[in-house]
């Protein structure tokens, strides 16, 4: 049985804050609880890059529920010379058919839409290299830590 999903794409200020809970709650679900990394999600650097004005946040709700999120950062938030998108999470009870796939799939659509011709940079963690693989991201880098988590980077030309 597949579920409808749908997106919205929101800037900080067009979050409503149930919204915002709901994106919050989502990432610390799974970043902070089920990887168990522990680091503020909200500190500085990242509260940042939440707020700039050309972030966007893509979200994905099946009946009414985030089930799905991550954020594009425009050049020169997290990298010089390139978009980036980070923050990838779908919820652990909507895992399994396809919609992690859908999601970056909806993400390069928009990035292309709102920031067009530009390649994306992404940290990706090691373990999720295929996955990215599959939607044209290439490895540029060898593997390091990040919170602990073995981690690449990748580009979309």
């Amino acid at each position: 049985m597949t579920t409808d999903t749908t997106w919205q794409i929101k800037r900080f200020e067009e979050l409503s804050l149930n919204q915002l809970y709901d994106v919050l709650k989502l990432r610390i679900d799974v970043f902070v609880v089920e990887q168990t990394c522990f680091y503020p999600d909200l500190d500085s650097d990242t509260g940042m890059l939440d707020r700039h004005p050309e972030t966007l946040h893509l979200l994905g709700y099946q009946a009414e529920k985030l089930v799905a999120y991550l954020r594009i950062l425009p050049k020169g938030q997290t990298y010089p010379d390139y978009v980036s998108i980070g923050r990838v999470a779908t919820a652990p009870q909507a895992r399994g058919g396809g919609l992690g796939h859908q999601l970056m799939t909806e993400a390069l659509i928009v990035s292309q839409q709102y920031f067009p011709n530009q390649s994306i940079k992404i940290s990706a963690q090691q373990h999720l290299k295929a996955y990215y693989q599959q939607h044209g991201f290439t490895q540029v880098s060898e593997m390091y830590l990040e919170d602990d988590i073995p981690h690449i980077a990748m580009i979309r030309e």
